[in-house]
Order: structure tokens, then C-alpha cells, then sequence
């Protein structure tokens, strides 16, 4: 996993709220069991017509939003069911972070598995940083994990809370496979030891 240390990007806003895992990647695409290739179908009945086309007004379908990197959105983003594809779809378009007032607990963890940093914060600082997003390419965010700070375009600086183990993970681009192999020369030990103390196992 890649690790996340400070984003500085521009901000695609989404200003809705209860915005759903089949919102964000349909159940149609939940097919397939790898990461890569969900980018192109992330909020795939908001950003495609019937036939395909992509609809003009859509965030993502402007420029310079094709190549956010955050995300600000609206209230309980991520509710629904629990399918992990929806922050593999964020993570494949791109976007390594996204702001709200609140997230779905299920989603909200899956994206700390998934190198995407979800941020918590108070209503009126979210809609601070909507406004600074529907400035375009005028207008870049960072985020910074290791100090927990947003700045917007104007210098206007917020701080977050995010859990000490999680944001460790994050830092050092460690997921779950990672943790373990972390433990990697315990484990071997241990199974020696079990070789030897049983070797009829």
C-alpha cells in the first residue's frame, strides 16, 4: 500500500448527503475481485447516461475535477452496504482522501485498509472547504497526516482527529498483509519452534 504522508490537490465538491456505496460504485461492477479497473465506473450513474456518454455537469466529468485527488462531500458519506469496492473505486480514480461531516462505520474503516484517508470534520468547516473546491484549478488543498491539518487555497488551516494506529498504517503504507509481515521473522520462529516441539503436526 502507498504510503500517505501530506496531499496537496485539488479538491473535487459533492455537496450531497447520504451518498451511498451503490452510488459510488454500482452493484453491477461488484464482479470482479481486484482492485485495479473501478476508477472509470466510480459514481457510475451520476457520470454516464444510458448510453454511456458522459454527462456534461457531473464533478468528475469537468475539468479540473478528472484529476481530484480529494474529495469533499456531504454528510454520512459511504452508508449502505458494506462492499469494499467502493473505496477501491475512489482509490483507482485517484482520489486519496475525502472530507465529510460524518461516514458510515463499515466504509469508513475500509478506506484505512485501502490507503484512502477519511476525514471527520464540523459541518461549517466542510462547507469552508466545498466553497474553496468549486474554485477549480484556482484553488489546491493539502492535507497533512502527520501534522493532522488541512489548509485551503486561502491559508485557512483546520485540524483533525484520526486514530494513532491508523494513522501509523497510513504513514508507513502498511495494510493488513503488511502488519503481518511486519511480524514476519516471530512468525518464522514460532513455526520452528512448533516443527520441532511437535513434527508429527
Amino acid at each position: 500500500m502507498k504510503k500517505f504522508t501530506k496531499l496537496s490537490g485539488v479538491a473535487a465538491p459533492l455537496p450531497l448527503v447520504n451518498i451511498d456505496t451503490d452510488m459510488i460504485i454500482p452493484k453491477q461492477f461488484l464482479k470482479t475481485i481486484k482492485r485495479s479497473g473501478l476508477g472509470v465506473n466510480l459514481f457510475d450513474e451520476m457520470r454516464y447516461d444510458d448510453d454511456g456518454k458522459e454527462i456534461p455537469d457531473f464533478v468528475l466529468n469537468k475539468q479540473p475535477y478528472r484529476e481530484a485527488e480529494i474529495l469533499v462531500a456531504g454528510d454520512n458519506f459511504g452508508c449502505g452496504s458494506s462492499r469494499e469496492h467502493a473505496p477501491w473505486a475512489i482509490a483507482d480514480f485517484g482520489i486519496t482522501c475525502v472530507i465529510a461531516p460524518s461516514f458510515a462505520d463499515i466504509f469508513y474503516n475500509n478506506c484505512f485498509k485501502n490507503g484512502i484517508l477519511p476525514i471527520t470534520l464540523p459541518q461549517e468547516q466542510v462547507d469552508v472547504l466545498m466553497k474553496d473546491a468549486e474554485k477549480g484549478s484556482n484553488a489546491r488543498i493539502e492535507v497533512d497526516l502527520e501534522s493532522q491539518t488541512i489548509t485551503s487555497s486561502d491559508g485557512e488551516v483546520f485540524g483533525f482527529e484520526v486514530d494513532a494506529f491508523r494513522k501509523h498504517c497510513l504513514l508507513n503504507g502498511l495494510d493488513d498483509i503488511g502488519l503481518t509481515l511486519e511480524k514476519a521473522t516471530a512468525i518464522d520462529q514460532f513455526e520452528a519452534q512448533a516443527q520441532a516441539a511437535r513434527p508429527w503436526v
